[in-house]
């Protein structure tokens, strides 16, 4: 690599600008929209933005947004969680802190369907932009997490498969599963 290029290179890495990935989450994104009209939410204005109290929020990361289906008795989701999970680049992670939240890393976004009971029912990754560990996208892996409440602890290699040359991207999405759960519980 000519000087030039690395020079570049350390520019675009000190500003934190990733070339792999957008800077904002899709919030309506073609996949959810299409996941929702499936289930019988047709009309996308049925589904409102929740606001979550910052005394919740204070010891809680959230890189995204909750929303509720309203005015839709047929379809089986209530909740919905839109956000975006860190994983490592491919030279490797920096974490100190032993939260990815705190890293040097790409990013996926992913969301998840909840009932009424706040279970889940569907996750899905729909922006996978980090050069590693796209088994975590495929949907019978994601299966996984359906019907998860909080009720019984979520460990990889215990009731969550690892996927190897995915460890960092299946640790970060389950424990973002586990928090967004916890989170949604503590507000309804």
């Amino acid at each position: 690599m000519n000087l030039k290029k690395l020079f570049i290179l350390l520019a675009i890495l000190n500003l934190g600008i990733s070339a792999y990935c957008q800077s904002d989450i899709n919030y309506r994104h073609k996949s959810l929209i299409k996941t929702l009209q499936k289930s019988g939410v047709n009309n996308i204005d049925n589904v409102k933005e929740l606001s979550v109290a910052d005394s919740i929020l204070k010891d809680n990361t959230v890189s995204g947004k909750f929303y509720s289906i309203t005015q839709e008795l047929n379809s089986p989701y209530k909740y919905i969680y839109i956000g975006r999970v860190n994983s490592c680049r491919a030279g490797g992670c920096s974490i100190s802190s032993g939260s990815l939240s705190d890293a040097s890393s790409e990013y996926f976004d992913y969301f998840i369907l909840f009932d009424q009971d706040i279970s889940v029912k569907q996750v899905k990754v729909f922006n996978y932009a980090a050069t590693h560990g796209q088994e975590v996208t495929a949907k019978g892996w994601l299966k996984q997490f359906i019907g998860y409440n909080g009720e019984v602890d979520l460990k990889v290699d215990k009731n969550i498969d690892a996927i190897s040359g995915a460890t960092i991207s299946v640790y970060a999405i389950t424990e973002d599963v586990v928090n967004k759960t916890a989170l949604l519980q503590k507000v309804f």
